[in-house]
This record gives C-alpha cells, structure tokens and sequence, in this order.
C-alpha cells in the first residue's frame, strides 16, 4: 500500500502535509497547502482516496496472518511483525531528521501504540488461531461504528442523525452478513475480538487527533518505535517458546502485516482522516470485511455464498450515506 527512495520520501511525505509549522512548544501558524476556492473539496477528495486505501490495505491483514500463522506461532508473529515494522519506520524517521515529538503528544502516542500496535494485532492473531478469517470479519465490521463513538465521546463532535442511522444500517448489514458466512456461531475468540475493537477504536481516534498537528506517517512512525524494546523481547521469548516452520506463504503474511497493514496501511490511513476526521472516515471501514472475504477466497480457498454481492451494494449505499452526511 509502494516503492520509492527511502532516503527522500520522509522528506517529500513531511512538505507535503504541513497544516500547522510547530516549534519546540508545538504552537504556530498554520501554513502550506489549503488555501484557495477549491481546498476544502480536494482535501475532501484526497482524504477519502488516502483513508480508501488504508481500508485495502487492512483487509489484507486477517489472509496475511493467516498464512503468517502457517509459520510462527501467535505471540512470536505479532512480536516479529512489530519489530520490523519499528525497523521501517525508524529507518524513515532517520532518513527524515524528524525530531522527536513534543512533550504534549508522547501520551497520545502511547495511546496509538498500545491500540494500534500491539493491542488489536495481539488480539485479532490470538482470535485467529481458532476463527476463520470471515467470522473475524464479524467484529471487524463493528469497528467504524466503535470508532465513530470513540471519536464523538473524544473530541466532542456530533454527527448528524442521519450519519448515525446510515453507521448503524451498515454495521448491521455487515453484521449479519458476516454471520450468515460463519453459520451464526460464535467462537472462542470472539472475546478477545470485542476486545480488539475497542483498544483499536481508541488508537485511530488518537491516532487521527494526533495527525492533524504532525504528518501521518509520523504518528505511526513514533508509535512504532516507541514499541521496539517490547517487541525485541517479545520476539526473544515467543522465538524461544513457539516452533517455527518457515514456509513462502508464512513470509510473505509476515512482511505484509509489518510491512504493509502496520506502517504504511496506518500512514495513508491516520493521514486521510485528518483531512476528513475520524466519524466520516471510520465508515470507509464499512467495506473492509467484505473486502476480507475476498481475499479469503482469494488467498486462502474459502468458499461465500451468493448473498456477497447484496451485501455488497447494500454497504456501499450506507458508506455513500455517511459520506454526504
């Protein structure tokens, strides 16, 4: 979610999102992009188009530790997959001379760390070592409605009726859509996928919070790395305890997930709802498990009924309702 010069796309990322020039305290004057007739729709526009696909990215992250899970075992795949993404994005960070963070947002990136990071990766690979990737999809699909409340609850916003009757319809339809694909029972990971909502709900609100005063890849650069010491003894345990069988499917789900999801699935992501605010973006999220099922189909050889494509369309006209709204 891309191949460029790791020695100047830091540099190129950072100039291209400057909404605010901070100095050491974090205060200035806005500055750089956004002025003009036509600024609010492209920022709407592009926003969209970046958080789109962050949500293309994520539902890869299920089929990719699936198959990353044919390799290494829950705790050593999730320590393994964050170190290396810490490694990217502290190689970035480096490349840039990003200074470190203000004072003031260290404890909002803790809060990205603990949720985005190692809470909801943790949680979901422990669910999937005894759920299929589509009946995960079933809490996934709760997500941008967790979100939204998060969102409401922390920064004060309040989404139109109309926003909340759409958000609530496509919560629904992917609900019981997903339920309809796992036969409508519930497995022995579904508490730590209701645990993973929140703690992930709580890190993209802080997240997108966070990326309107530092640019996106930025946010979850620092939060990486502020995990690196937990994920080097992580892997050194889990490595330890857990067998390994390394196998081309078992790779490639392990820098997919560091890779992709974790580093730059959450820079397009955090950077897209800071254009168009973490309610509105969350619905995007909508899509996400049937996108999932795909790949599932796609990747691992599940097999979906024909209720896909209503199911489908029904999501897309609540995610266009939202959207407006």
């Amino acid at each position: 979610m891309t191949a460029k010069n790791s020695a100047t796309l830091p540099t190129s990322i950072a100039v291209e999102r400057p909404v605010r020039r901070f100095g050491r305290g974090g205060k200035g004057v806005r500055g750089g992009r956004g002025t003009g007739p036509g600024a609010p729709a492209r920022r709407a526009t592009g926003g969209t188009a970046l958080a789109a696909l962050g949500v293309v990215a994520f539902s890869l992250t299920f089929p990719a530790t699936a198959w990353g899970l044919e390799s290494f075992g829950p705790w050593s795949f999730v320590a393994v997959r964050s170190e290396l993404a810490a490694l990217i994005a502290g190689a970035f960070l480096v490349a840039g001379r990003v200074p470190l963070p203000a004072r003031e947002h260290r404890a909002g990136l803790a809060v990205v760390a603990a949720g985005v990071v190692v809470g909801f990766p943790l949680l979901t690979t422990l669910a999937l070592t005894t759920s299929t990737t589509s009946h995960a999809a079933v809490v996934v699909g709760l997500l941008p409605l967790t979100t939204a409340a998060l969102s409401a609850l922390r920064t004060g916003a309040r989404p139109s009726r109309r926003f909340w009757t759409a958000a609530v319809a496509g919560a629904a339809v992917v609900l019981g859509f997903t339920l309809t694909q796992s036969g409508g029972a519930l497995s022995a990971g579904d508490g730590y996928l209701f645990g993973s909502l929140l703690v992930c709900a709580a890190g993209y609100t802080e997240g997108g919070r966070l990326a309107r005063v530092m640019p996106g890849w930025q946010v979850i650069g620092w939060a990486l790395v502020l995990c690196l010491p937990l994920g080097l003894a992580g892997s050194a345990l889990g490595l330890a305890y857990e067998p390994v069988h390394l196998s081309g499917h078992g790779l490639a789900g392990l820098l997919w997930a560091a890779a992709g999801s974790t580093f730059l699935g959450l820079y397009v992501w955090y950077r897209g709802m800071a254009e168009i605010g973490a309610p509105r973006a969350s619905q995007l999220q909508l899509a996400q498990p049937l996108l999932t099922l795909v790949w599932s189909v796609a990747l691992l050889g599940e097999h979906l009924s024909p209720a896909a494509p209503a199911a489908a369309c029904a999501v897309l006209v609540c995610i266009a309702v939202t959207q407006r709204a």
